[in-house]
């Protein structure tokens, strides 16, 4: 049995819905894992900066970054504890990640 992932992208939609108008914000967004949500979200959003602890799934990100946003999106491998002190932020969203 294979696995689909949000097929029909409800996901995305329900989150977009539930986070409002992104238009204009700085989101940070934790657990990204290989970006597979920051790239939905970033058309929305002024500028992502995506995080996760696991370097390669943060490589993946970075591998997969569509051209046309990667002046929005910036990917790091940092937990959410060692994110630097005084960052601001718009939203901060969390999806598949506690």
């Amino acid at each position: 049995m294979s696995i689909r992932i949000d097929p029909e992208e409800r996901e995305f939609e329900a989150l977009l819905a539930l986070a409002g108008d992104l238009t204009g914000q700085r989101v940070l967004e934790v657990g990204c894992g290989n970006g597979r949500i920051t790239t939905h979200l970033a058309p929305h959003a002024a500028q992502i900066i995506a995080i996760d602890p696991n370097k390669e799934r943060i490589a993946q990100a970075k591998a997969n970054l569509p051209t046309e946003l990667a002046h929005k999106i910036s990917y790091h491998a940092l937990a959410l504890e060692d994110l630097p002190p005084g960052e601001t932020f718009d939203m901060v969203l969390l999806s598949w990640s506690l």
